[in-house]
């Protein structure tokens, strides 16, 4: 067998990145090999077409092992498994622990309850967790931040009557000042004081983790992957200075904090993201620890749920597509545990059905996809390590930055993480716009025959269940969690709403290849607002087409065929129209100027800002 395998790999002459360089600038035929084939990164750096081996060099993530220092491979050694979860919103407590018996039954091992805190007594809590087992499940729990150290006593009551093995008990509460000021601009209490009653409350706990990281808020304000894990660091970082400087040992405060990221669909990269969260927290809480204190202090606990951000009211089910996609990452990416967002929770509450298929994609995963037994299967990856090295880079400089500005507190307090997350928020919702970031069945490829019906945005909730209006006053700037979709839902809304569903008719004429390509791309673009669609196989005039768009009662007319036929197609087009329907030219033909002249203002190719151009056509047709 090994002389086989000798001679198999003996007959192939090893190619050099050289020898692959030079056959890809050939291919590229004079194109610039910058421009066509490196990615640049929203993140800040470039990624190559292609690694080999010598990409590897230097790397400090190729010499982690699983289980140990610093931990990027993960906290564990001999298997990947994670816990599935499920959040329940709790408004009647006995309907709420139904529920829980009911999914736990279903393959959840743990349980994400939202509590309402005027409602929490002993009692409370002896109806929420009846018949479940607290040593089976990891039960996690969110309350109003004012009454955390309150619900820890509650529950360490509660477990002391039933007579549970304290040390086996997992879970966490979570307290989160941060994340309070960062969403509702509401500073509340002292976070010192808090955090160390807490953690006193919780100490008969070790496996609960009582202080919140919340950085899955700024995935889903749409945050770029590296501020997510900069900002997460030094959130991380602000608990560990203040309570070591409180008195609190540096170990406790380290295995008292969970991290709670978002997942977004950038797959490769988000693998990379929990990779090298893990090491950047493991270096920064060893500067903490004494040299001859154990380093298990330093494990980052990763809690992690796929974004709202990129969720979709139209084509909803590619929901399901983006989320599995995201789950997986974290999977691979080996997270403690992990929440799938069902795919209609943008517009309405879940129901039975959306959460089932949320468990579901999870336990594929797991149950016959395996990815719970192999530890960091992308450990050797050319480019996923090089992925992680480049994301903890940039990642790193931003923590520094943050450390240089008085630490995450005072950023947050400035409005200055606010700031610089929402105008990420705003560059993707431009990118979003131009197409550059794609939602399959929003801006691109829309389901063209979609009503919307009773379906509209829902708004956010608070973390206790409350409402949350912007019109309350504020201590500190927030962050904007408007989905990358809103503009573009918004817009088709118009149309559905308005009672008039514009016709756009394609006069496809000249070259079969060119009308084609270019109907298509001008169906795809118009039905993005809700326009009612009309494709053709081709007219042999443009009178035949015009006077065939207006037999179908056209309130728009496309003329389709390639650059160098418009000069000859376009002006009498237009003239036989003679203003019965808004007429558009599929393309940017270098006769644009002579047909700009001669009163034709409509044109859609790539590099137009599709929202901005369907928000004035709308406008033209009267659509409010």
């Amino acid at each position: 067998m090994t002389e086989n395998k000798e001679k198999l790999f003996s007959d192939f002459n090893p190619v050099s990145t050289e020898q692959w360089m030079e056959k890809a600038i050939a291919d590229l035929k004079g194109a610039d090999f910058e421009k066509k084939l490196v990615w640049k990164t929203n993140e800040g750096f470039k990624v190559k077409p292609f690694y080999r081996r010598e990409d590897l060099e230097g790397l400090k993530t190729t010499d982690a092992l699983p289980g140990e220092f610093p931990y990027l491979r993960g906290n564990k050694k001999s298997d990947n498994e994670w816990l599935v979860r499920q959040n329940i919103n709790v408004t009647d407590v006995k309907e709420a622990n139904a529920k829980a018996l009911d999914i736990l039954n279903k393959g959840v091992d743990s349980i994400g309850f939202h509590l309402k805190a005027k409602e929490v007594d002993g009692a409370y809590i002896e109806a929420l967790l009846e018949g479940i087992c607290a040593e089976c499940v990891e039960l996690n729990f969110s309350i109003c931040q004012g009454h955390v150290v309150e619900l820890a006593n509650l529950l360490v009551a509660y477990f002391q009557k039933k007579g549970y093995d304290l040390s086996k008990l997992q879970g966490s509460i979570n307290y989160d000042p941060m994340g309070k000021m960062l969403s509702k601009g509401k500073e509340r209490g002292d976070m010192a004081e808090t955090s160390k009653a807490l953690i006193a409350a919780t100490a008969v706990l070790p496996q609960y983790r009582v202080l919140g990281v919340d950085a899955l808020l700024l995935n889903n304000a749409g945050s770029y992957i590296y501020q997510e894990l900069g900002y997460a660091l030094a959130w991380g970082n602000e608990y560990l200075d203040c309570l070591t400087k409180a008195g609190v040992p540096a170990a406790t405060v380290a295995q008292k904090i969970k991290f709670n990221f978002g997942i977004s669909s950038n797959y490769f990269l988000e693998i990379a993201k929990f990779r090298a969260a893990r090491m950047l927290w493991a270096d920064i809480v060893s500067q903490y620890l004494a040299v001859d204190e154990c380093k298990c202090a330093a494990q980052m606990h990763i809690h992690a749920e796929t974004t709202s951000f990129n969720l979709t009211i139209f084509d909803s089910y590619v929901n399901l597509l983006r989320t599995q996609t995201e789950a997986m990452s974290a999977a691979l990416g080996g997270v403690e545990s992990m929440t799938v967002t069902p795919f209609d929770k943008a517009y309405a509450t879940p129901d039975e059905f959306s959460e089932r298929l949320a468990r579901n994609q999870q336990l594929l995963l797991r149950e016959e996809s395996h990815f719970d037994k192999v530890v960091d299967p992308a450990a050797g990856s050319y480019y996923i390590e090089n992925l992680t090295a480049s994301i903890a880079q940039q990642a790193w400089a931003l923590f520094l930055d943050v450390e240089e500005a008085g630490g995450f507190y005072a950023s947050v307090k400035a409005g200055k993480i606010q700031e610089a997350v929402n105008a990420s928020n705003k560059a993707r919702h431009e990118a979003v716009a131009k197409r550059k970031e794609v939602l399959l069945g929003t801006n691109q490829y829309p389901n063209f025959t979609e009503l919307a019906g009773d379906k509209r945005p829902l708004e956010a909730v608070c973390c206790c269940g409350g409402g949350h209006h912007d019109s309350c006053e504020k201590d500190t700037a927030t962050l904007n969690f408007s989905r990358a979709a809103s503009e573009f839902e918004a817009l088709r809304l118009e149309t559905e709403t308005s009672g008039k569903r514009p016709k756009a008719f394609m006069l496809t004429i000249g070259n079969l290849a060119m009308r084609q390509a270019r109907a298509q791309f001008s169906c795809n673009f118009l039905a993005c607002a809700g326009y009612e669609v009309i494709d053709n196989l081709g007219f042999s005039t443009v009178e035949e087409g015009i006077e065939a768009a207006m037999a179908a009662k056209a309130d728009i007319v496309v003329l389709c065929s390639s650059d160098d036929e418009y000069a000859e197609y376009a002006i009498p087009a237009f003239k036989a129209l003679g203003g019965r329907a808004m007429f558009i030219v599929a393309g940017a033909p270098a006769c644009m100027d002579e047909l700009k002249a001669a009163g034709i203002e409509n044109f859609i190719h790539v590099r137009v800002n599709v929202l901005d151009t369907l928000k004035e056509y709308n406008e033209k047709l009267g659509i409010k």
